[in-house]
Parts: structure tokens; sequence; C-alpha cells
């Protein structure tokens, strides 16, 4: 056995051929099995176990430990890696030889493995005193490569893989006596880099010089290291890069993350949500510095709105618009832009959305000037729709407008104040027939439900329908008309019915109208009673237009005036001159409306009456007469009126529906739990109507009282701040 131990000693140093023949194989082979296989006392099983381990550390000691003694540096580690090289097949040759010892006498006596006894030598006799040395020489070598010097990879390689191989495999010796040094050392270099990066180098440049670590790190684990230190490395080094750092990256003089969103650096941002998803809380860090810096940009926005409506230097020279459209127009170009942000830079997540959210709900329900947002919105609507608005704009660009609108909208708290803002505009739309387009109307209201639900548009889809309707129905009084042998009747008359409820309150008044005006007024009635027999028009002449031809002078022109404008001048076919009083009592008109239309007829920028004395104010001892000279250079004018403050009473018919959906609410919660305390029906209450406004705490706390009093509810006498409910 000796001479075999001897024979592959010097095949290891290549001077007695490459192998063992297979005689040499067999000869050993057999000579072992007779030594295990005879009786006692002639069992050499144990001898031979042990002479196995003798020669194992005979030859580490006498041959690989002086070679390895004379080695520092990389060499050391070349000639260990060809020691281990030649320790194993030294291995693989004793056990081969040593087979029936180790299948027979190791297994009986529960001994360790041939195998792994050679490996436990090598071990003890050899990588024990030389793991330190050997973790401290790898370790400079990965920092040299983390400076951009060139490695030996494969050394490293090799060098760790005897680690892994002596564990046998599993990482019990690789994590104690290389895996947590490494990681420390790892640590503390890219603590040291990070202080010196954030000193030199912009949020850009720092995030990019991060990022490439990562992945050079990464690079590292799939070429020489265990693949289980990947996760502790990435860790490690994010925590020095990025976790311990964050707030100063993202808040970083002239580069952090509110200037890359206002420069557009999508790249730069995209690179920063990649390294923050990566550590504990690191969305919810960016999400906040980019909430706040949407909600300062709307701030902005809304001060430079109000900048504008106060009369302050305008900096914005394309402004078009009132200063609250023009806002609009801002917020949505706004919300494009980080919406855009969100979707391309922070791959749509979810925390993003909800921090553009939040930011938008910030500002948007802040009055503009004392416009509020809903009236805003509701004022951009009637500026795209109505004609003059949007001919300029393509099909595609006003249904995307819309959209955008629709998605402003879900932002402010008091969507039923827009609802009734722009069932004002859209009534005026539809009745003095300044809708550019109907299809584009009907899209807004079919948005509207969509996002809102079918109570949100139900009024307006009726108005929409009502008109519909309208343009039949006229077509049959025409028709009617021509059967009455009416065709030289020298007025035409164009009627909208409306149904009540769908359309907003207008102000009516009995006035007397001229006898041109009542004929037609009694044919069209005499034709829709031939229809309807069971309804009953109430004419709303407020809202009426007529076209009149007036002879003057110098020339005939057409004006374009309210029916209370025609019923006025239409007095003056009879009388050159007419009082104040004379006017108002033979219309039977109240003193506010006959000062707004004779202010327009008298004083505004188409005189058509001459007033005594003439000044600007309208009192009750004033005459007037039909001004003859009067001319314009247009053979068709537009007469208007005074504009009416309408956002008073919006505000009043507003409050009064909420107090209704209040009551509403709170009998409907009650009803279904019969018994409960007074915070949570408030909550409960707060809950149900948010999605149309946002009530009043104090307002709810009326209600009830209201309530009780109109006996649905009754305090509990027995627990306080309870209610009962009253069936």
């Amino acid at each position: 056995m000796d001479a075999g131990v001897a024979r592959l000693k010097r095949i290891l140093h290549g001077v007695d051929g490459v192998s063992f023949t297979s005689q040499e194989y067999i000869h050993l082979y057999t000579t072992i099995f007779n030594m295990c296989t005879q009786k006692p006392p002639y069992d050499y099983s144990e001898q031979l176990y042990e002479r196995y381990k003798q020669a194992l550390e005979d030859y580490i000691k006498s041959t690989v430990l002086p070679a390895l003694k004379s080695k520092h540096g990389e060499f050391l580690l070349r000639e260990l890696v060809e020691r281990w090289k030649n320790h194993k097949v030294m291995v693989r040759w004793l056990t081969r030889f040593f087979h029936y010892l180790d299948r027979y006498y190791v297994s009986r006596k529960a001994l360790k493995p041939l195998k792994l006894l050679g490996v436990s030598c090598f071990y003890d006799l050899v990588f024990n005193g030389l793991k330190t040395t050997l973790t401290t020489i790898l370790l400079d070598m990965i920092d040299n490569e983390r400076e951009g010097q060139l490695i030996d990879r494969a050394l490293v390689k090799d060098v760790i893989d005897i680690y892994l191989e002596i564990g046998q495999g599993g990482v019990d010796l690789y994590e104690p006596d290389f895996e947590q040094a490494f990681c420390k050392a790892t640590t503390d270099y890219y603590s040291k880099k990070a202080q010196t990066w954030m000193l030199e180098d912009s949020c850009p440049q720092y995030m990019l010089k991060a990022e490439d670590c990562l992945q050079k790190e990464k690079e590292r684990v799939a070429h020489y290291l265990h693949s289980s230190t990947e996760e502790k490395l990435l860790e490690g080094t994010m925590l020095e890069l990025i976790s311990k750092r964050a707030e100063e990256i993202l808040n970083k003089e002239n580069s952090g993350c509110r200037v890359l969103l206002l420069d557009g650096k999508s790249e730069d941002l995209s690179r920063m949500y990649r390294l923050f998803a990566k550590i504990e809380a690191g969305m919810s860090h960016v999400s906040k510095t980019f909430k706040e810096h949407v909600r300062e940009e709307g701030m902005s926005l809304l001060k430079h709105a109000a900048d504008a409506a106060n009369g302050a230097k305008n900096e914005r020279k394309e402004t078009v618009g009132s200063p609250e459209q023009e806002f609009v127009r801002k917020v949505i170009e706004l919300h494009d832009k980080h919406l855009a942000y969100v979707i391309n830079c922070f791959q749509n997540n979810l925390i993003f959305h909800k921090a553009l959210k939040a930011a938008f709900e910030d500002f948007c329900d802040k009055d503009v000037a004392g416009c509020t947002s809903a009236e805003s919105l509701a004022s951009f609507c009637d500026s795209i729709l109505r004609k003059g608005g949007s001919e300029k704009l393509s099909a595609e660009v006003v249904e995307d407008t819309l959209d955008k609108v629709v998605t402003i909208l879900t932002f402010i708290s008091d969507k039923d104040l827009f609802v009734e803002f722009h069932r004002k505009k859209l009534g005026k739309r539809l009745l003095f027939d300044k809708s550019a387009n109907n299809v584009h109307e009907q899209n807004l209201l079919s948005k509207l439900k969509q996002y809102f639900g079918g109570h949100f548009t139900l009024k307006m889809e009726g108005m929409v329908n009502d008109v519909t309707t309208a343009r039949d129905n006229q077509a049959n009084f025409e028709e009617y008309m021509r059967k009455q042998q009416e065709s030289n009747h020298r007025v035409d008359l164009t009627v909208t019915v409306l149904t009540t409820g769908n359309w907003p309150s207008y102000k009516t008044s009995n006035i007397n109208l001229p006898s041109e005006m009542i004929k037609c007024v009694e044919m069209f009635k005499d034709y829709y009673n031939s229809k309807q027999k069971s309804r009953r028009l109430t004419w709303i002449y407020s809202m009426g237009n007529c076209n009149i031809v007036a002879k003057f002078d110098a020339k005939p022109i057409e004006l374009i005036v309210t029916t209370y404008q025609a019923a006025m001048l239409l007095l003056f076919n009879g009388s050159e001159r007419l009082s104040y009083s004379e006017i108002v009592t033979q219309l039977n008109m109240p003193d506010d409306d006959a000062v707004r239309l004779l202010h327009s007829l008298s004083c505004a920028k188409y005189k058509i009456l001459n007033k005594v004395p003439s000044n600007q104010t309208i009192s009750p001892k004033d005459v007037f007469e039909i001004n003859h000279k009067f001319t314009d250079k247009m053979r068709r004018i537009k007469v208007p009126l005074p504009p009416t403050d309408e956002k008073k009473k919006v505000v009043e018919d507003v409050n009064k529906d909420r107090r209704f959906s209040i009551d509403a609410s709170i009998v409907r919660i009650m009803k279904s739990r019969k018994v409960m305390v007074h915070q949570q029906l408030v909550a409960e209450c707060v809950e149900q109507l948010s999605r149309m406004f946002r009530p009043d705490i104090k307002i709810i706390k009326r209600r009830i009282e209201d309530l009780i009093s109109r006996e649905y509810l009754e305090r509990d006498l027995e627990t306080a701040n309870t209610y009962r409910y009253l069936a």
C-alpha cells in the first residue's frame, strides 16, 4: 500500500505518468480487500483506516505546507488552488483503493467517510490556518476591482470554490469565514464612497453611480460568489448608497427630485424609482416628495390666476379667456405632465396615482379669485362646447379635453355645484342654439354618467332630449300653420317646449305682450292643446329672443333682442314718446326688469332710444323716444342686456338640494340601523354624500334636529347621543 501512495505522489508531481494502469489499480484494490476480509486477528480494517488518514497528513505536512509557506498574496492563492486540486485527486484515488473499507467498515462503525476524512485533513492542517489570510487577500482584490483595476476573476472563483467544497457544497464554512467579512467590507467601502459622491455629484450623477455599482455587484456574484450572497450584498450596498441618504438624495439642492420633475428628466426619475423601489419605505419617500411638488405647482397656478384676475402683470402673454378658464387649462396641462411621470417613470404604481390625486384635491377645491373650482370647470366646458369656442379644434382634441375635464372634476368635492353651473350653461347653449356640436354635448354627458352615475346626468340628458323633441315639434307646428292658412302672417315663431324639473328654474312674469306677440302665443296654444290636452304650458318670456326690423332715418336695421326688449320697443309703434311709468304700466313689468331693459336700449352700446334727461341712470321721471338718427355699420346687430350675477341663485339652489340630500341620507341610514350613536350617524352620512359634495357637519346636526322635530327620529332617553328611528 505504501508503494501505491508513493506512486500517487509521483503522479501528482508529474514524475511518473498520468494515472494508474488497470493492473496496478486491481492489485491495490485486491490487497486492501484481502486485508479487510480476514478473520481476527488478521483483519486490518482499523489499521488501514488510520493508515489512510496518516498518508494524507504526511503528504500535507511534507509537501503542501512547505510549498504554501513561501507564498504570499495572489501567489499564495494560486498555490493553494493547485494544492487543493492535487489533494482532491489524491483523495479520489485513495477512496477508490479503499472502497471496500469505506463501504463496510466505515459504515458499520459509523466513522467519517474516507472522502470527508480527506477534506477534513486538508481543512485542519491547511485551510483553517490560512482562512483569515485568504479572506483578507480576496477582499483586497475585490476592492481593487471596484476601483477599476483588472483582477484574475477565475482565481477568485477557484478560491471561493474551496470554501464551498470544504463545506461540502453548503455555505456553513463560506458564510462565517468569508461572506460576513465580505459584506462588512462592502458596506464600509460604499459608506465612504457615498459620503464623497454626495459632496461631489449631482443627484442624477449620484444615482447613476449607485445603479452602476448595484449592477456590478450583481455581476460579481454571477462571476465568482455564491448565489446566496446576492441578496445580502445588494441589501448592504443599497443601505449605504440609498437607504441612509434617501432624504438627502431626494432633496439635493439644485438637482433633487423636484428639480428633475420641473425639468422633465424622465430617465433620471425612472432611475430614482428603480433605486428607491428596492428599499423599505422608498416609494413612500418619493411619492411624498412627488405629492408636495405637484401641490406647490398647483398653488403656484392659483396664485398666477389670482394675480391675473386682480389686474397684476400677466406673465402668460398667450392667455385666452378668463383667468378662471386659463387656470383650468393650466391644471389640465399640469395633470397631463405628472400623469405621464406616474405612467412612464413610476411604472403606473398605485401609490403615485394616490399621491397625484391627493395633491390635486388639495388645490383644486380652492377658489380662483372668488370663483369656485366647480364654476371654473363649468365655464371651461362652456368655452369648449359653445359656438366660437371649439371650431378651431379637431373632434379628437375636443373629446380628449372633455375627458381631462371629467378627470379634474373627480378631484373637487362640490360636484353637485358643477352640475348646477353646467346645467345653467347647457340650457343657454341649447335654447339659444349656441352649442357647437350636439355629439360633443352627448359625449360629455356619457363621460359624466360613466364616472359619477346616472343620477348625475339625468336632468341634463332630459334637457338634450327636450331640445331634440322640440325640433320635431317645430316642424309639426309649421305644418299646422300651413293647414290653418296662416302663412301670410308676418311673424315666424319658434317654440321650445321644456319638461318641468329637467331644466334650471327661470324667471317668469306675466307681462302684457304686444298684440303681434299675443297672436303668436295663442296660435301655438291652439296647436299644442290639439296634441297634448293633459299638459299645461307655462311661458317663460325671459328666455325668449326676437328679431325685429327697425326703420331708422339712415337705413333699416335688424335688431336681435330679448322678448322683453322686443315688447318694450314695440310700444313705440303706437307712441312717439313714453314715460317710464307709462312703459311699466303698459307692460305690467317689475321695476328691476324695466330698469335693466331701458338701460340696455338707451344707455348702453346701442342707443336705440333717446332718454330725457340724457344720463346713465334710469329713474321713474325719465321719458323715452325712438332715436331715429341711430345707425350702425352693420345691418344686423344684437342688443345685449346687462349681465346678471346668477352665481348666488345657483348656490342657493344647490344648498337647498343639499338639505334634501342630507335628510334623505339620514333617514335611509336610520331606517336600516334603527338605533345609532350620533358620531356614527354623522360619519356614515358624510361617507354616503361625499361622492357628490362634502357636507358640513354643522348642517348635518341641524338636519338631525329638524328630522327630530318632524318626528322621523327621536333621542334615546337611556343612552346619551343616541337616536332611534320612528317608523
